[in-house]
């Protein structure tokens, strides 16, 4: 279990999902026509790339990797033999709740 705050969680996450160049122009795009499931983890594989990390004084560090959707975050020193902050339909919820991107296949999208 992670003692990381949601505010670290979404850190952790802004940092793996967004560190490409034009990250945020296609999140937006994204947000602005809405994702399926299959959709949202092909953009998400794209953007945390087959695996990376970051780390330093006075920062989280980190780890992720697109296989499985994970990511890993810690105050101390990332383990990745210790589960992941976030994996597979976790990343998927909180993709939609940080970019805002809806999924057309939900019957309240088809209101809109």
């Amino acid at each position: 279990m992670s003692d990381l705050a949601h505010e670290d969680k979404v850190a952790a996450f802004r940092k793996a999902t967004g560190g490409l160049s034009g990250a945020a122009r296609r999140w937006s795009e994204r947000a602005g026509r809405g994702l399926t499931d299959a959709e949202l983890i092909e953009a998400l594989k794209f953007e945390i790339g087959t695996f990376g990390g970051c780390g330093g004084p006075n920062r989280m560090s980190m780890a992720w990797q697109a296989a499985g959707l994970k990511i890993w975050a810690s105050w101390t020193t990332v383990d990745l033999a210790s589960p992941p902050v976030l994996e597979g339909e976790a990343t998927l919820a909180m993709a939609r709740a940080v970019y805002g991107t809806p999924n057309p296949d939900e019957p309240q999208m088809a209101l809109l």
